[in-house]
């Protein structure tokens, strides 16, 4: 995903040989611990299975419901889930395994290295009894600090020493690749400061309750972490109005989402301490030890700009009780239940309609995800993933990969100038599976059994400084956004390069043992999913080498824009059951990525097995299992809440427009069904929407 390949770089292909998982140090030692995974404990995976169908629908017409109807109605929501489905279980299989990782990392007394970092943060999470024993004690002296801020330059000064830990509350800050030259970092300093999820709720008129929500949240927060409660309602208010200034002042996700160009805002470090004059970039940046840095990218500087504003015109009082909230409500998670619970109440039951808490190895094994992921995904894929795998997985990048480049040339609506320059980058695309050829040094990050969100916030200040460390530096173009336990995939166009963590290759994306038919409708889908991102509406603006350029004509990128237009219209004529209505705008770059993959992965599919005859598997041809297990991935349940939030924050539409919106263009998904004009899922004309 293009948007989020930008916020990993924010937060912190010629065939290449398997790679055995690298080994730390301490697996050379003679007591060195022998992972083990018990398989039979594992959750089971979501296959498509003939059982499946509701052959009281019509594929033609309720495609969806067809597919995936009576699975969505046997399995309802768990009640610590918001929603369920492919992706969900396939989570829960990867974070039992975690566990089993986690609790013999924890009982190693000899453990070192990664092992020691995820046994710390596992021991010290899981001993709750502890942390109710110790409240609010652990974040005491934060609080002590932020009480004694009197004026503007305490509070500037608190903001530099607590963005140097990791903890920066108002903006993002970090490192990126160059937009002029992605083979160099550069730092980059976005917006931030919002409790809500998105600039939206702060005004939209069908957000109101959530406002009041959160205010009575925030009231709640301040009230245990001592505020009297007539004090804490007042200054809920108050920050309340506080958050709603700096939402006024940022861009919705929508807006950062489909214009990408947002990020980049190179200036000099005196013309951005020109243009907030109460808050000096010169001295934040030695303060963050960064030197020597003569420009960088300010993003959004109408945000910065009135943050400078609030600084000079805005009570001490207010931004004391702004930062205490946000102190205690981040820290909630790793403190006592009653914090814990609190946060639960709002960011889950009210926001996402989650019914029950997480149980806390779950909780526990998020945070450890979170802060050391790379260091349990070098566990992981020790006992959860196979050279096999990654073998199989090379070929079918490599088929999809001559796939896309034969559609690209046989475009009708490009001319041959912008043709040569698409086939250029494909031709560039660099692949990423399973796990990092090479993993990052923890060395340096110290934990503990002492204390569990004394290791938290030790790793928030080490994942930070390791981010900073690359500013003003080469790329390293081994390192991963995601570890290899997370169910996903990503591609970055700054690298032009598409990566999938191990933990997706399983059922009903991959199987090593299934047909063609499956493994193309399914991981074959995903991986043209990825490669059709750098020719989404944002990826097109990124060249072969991962640059920010313009490779278009200007006849190609009219053509281009009115195709796209008409994919737009289709999702925006999407509904959900209760009426809400889809954003094509929003969800367009992962609309044209679905069209585009799911197309190129047919045509590999069929090139695959071309010449062989068709198994015609329990009464349904190839052609139709490829499309039901493109669907199958697509099957989930969302509570009502969630439901919502997602509309409003997600650029993915909602999965069952998406297991209809791609196929509905394809005059072979017609085929496969014997569709007719004038159904459903049969887009004819003007209706119909083919881009890549």
């Amino acid at each position: 995903m293009l948007s989020l390949a930008v916020a990993a770089a924010l937060a912190a292909c010629a065939k290449k040989e398997d790679a055995a998982p690298a080994a730390d140090t301490a697996a050379k030692a003679p007591d060195a611990l022998q992972l083990k995974l018990d398989e039979s404990s594992l959750p089971g995976v979501n296959r498509f299975q003939i059982g499946d169908l509701d052959t009281s629908k019509n594929a033609c017409t309720d495609f969806a419901g067809y597919a995936n109807g009576k699975w969505l109605a046997a399995n309802a929501i768990p009640s610590d889930r918001t929603s369920w489905g492919a992706f969900e279980m396939l989570d829960e299989r990867s974070t039992a395994v975690q566990k089993q990782l986690a609790e013999q990392a924890a009982a190693h007394p000899g453990a070192t290295g990664v092992e020691k970092i995820v046994g710390d943060l596992w021991a010290t999470g899981m001993d709750e009894a502890k942390a109710n024993a110790q409240g609010i004690e652990p974040i005491a002296p934060m609080l002590k600090a932020i009480d004694g801020l009197q004026d503007k330059d305490a509070i500037v000064a608190y903001l530099n020493q607590t963005a140097a830990k990791g903890q920066n509350f108002l903006f993002g800050f970090g490192s990126l690749p160059e937009f002029s030259n992605p083979d160099m970092n550069t730092a980059v300093a976005m917006q931030g400061g919002l409790g809500l999820p998105d600039k939206n709720y702060y005004f939209d008129a069908d957000k109101k309750d959530i406002r009041t929500a959160y205010v009575a949240h925030i009231a709640k927060v301040l009230e245990l972490s001592g505020v009297a409660t007539a004090d804490a309602q007042k200054q809920a208010t108050d920050i309340m109005v506080f958050e709603t200034r700096l939402a006024k002042a940022s861009k919705s996700r929508e807006d950062l989402s489909r214009d990408v160009s947002l990020y980049n805002n190179m200036m000099s470090v005196a013309d951005a301490d020109k243009l907030t004059p109460n808050f000096s970039w010169t001295k934040f940046l030695d303060s963050q030890g960064v030197t020597g840095l003569q420009q960088f990218s300010l993003a959004i500087p109408s945000f910065h700009q009135e943050v400078s504003k609030m600084l000079g015109d805005t009570d001490p009082a207010t931004w004391r009780a702004y930062l205490r909230f946000h102190t205690v409500d981040g820290a909630a998670p790793y403190l006592s239940d009653a914090f814990a619970n609190e946060q639960f109440n709002f960011y889950n039951m009210t926001l996402r309609g989650q019914k029950e808490i997480e149980p806390r190895w779950k909780r526990v094994l998020s945070t450890i995800e979170n802060q050391s992921g790379e260091a349990l995904g070098q566990m992981y894929v020790k006992v959860a993933f196979s050279p096999e795998a990654k073998a199989k997985m090379e070929t079918l990048v490599a088929n999809l990969g001559a796939a896309l480049k034969a559609r690209i040339q046989n475009l009708a609506w490009m001319s041959d100038e912008t043709k040569a320059k698409a086939m250029e980058k494909q031709a560039a695309f660099t692949t990423k599976i399973g796990y990092p050829d090479k993993w990052r040094d923890w060395t340096g990050l110290s934990t503990s059994r002492d204390s569990y969100i004394g290791n938290v916030l030790a790793a928030q200040e080490f994942n930070y400084k390791f981010d900073l460390g690359k500013i003003g530096k080469p790329v390293d173009k081994t390192e991963w956004g995601m570890p290899p336990q997370m169910v996903n995939a990503y591609y970055n166009p700054f690298q032009n390069e598409i990566v999938f963590p191990a933990a997706i290759l399983q059922p009903p994306f991959f199987d090593p043992n299934a047909t063609d038919e499956m493994n193309y409708g399914g991981i074959g889908a995903v991986i043209g999913h990825e490669m059709t991102h750098g020719y989404d509406d944002q990826g097109s603006r990124f060249g072969p080498t991962g640059k920010f350029e313009n490779w278009w004509s200007d006849a190609d990128s009219k053509g281009f824009k009115a195709l796209t237009g008409k994919l737009v219209a289709q999702f925006d004529g999407y509904r959900t059951a209760d009426g809400q209505k889809i954003n094509g705008n929003h969800t367009l770059g992962e609309n044209i990525a679905d069209l585009g993959g799911l197309a190129t992965a047919y045509d590999a599919m069929k090139k695959a097995t071309e010449g062989t005859p068709d198994p015609m598997t329990d009464g349904l041809t190839r052609d139709q299992r490829f499309f039901l297990n493109w669907a199958t991935v697509w099957r989930r349940n969302f509570t009502p809440e969630e439901l919502k939030n997602r509309i409003a924050t997600d650029e993915h539409a909602p999965a069952q427009f998406r297991a209809i919106g791609a196929p509905s263009n394809l005059p072979t998904f017609a085929a496969a069904f014997s569709c007719k004009p004038g159904d459903a899922m049969v887009r004819t004309g003007d209706q119909q929407v083919v881009i890549w």
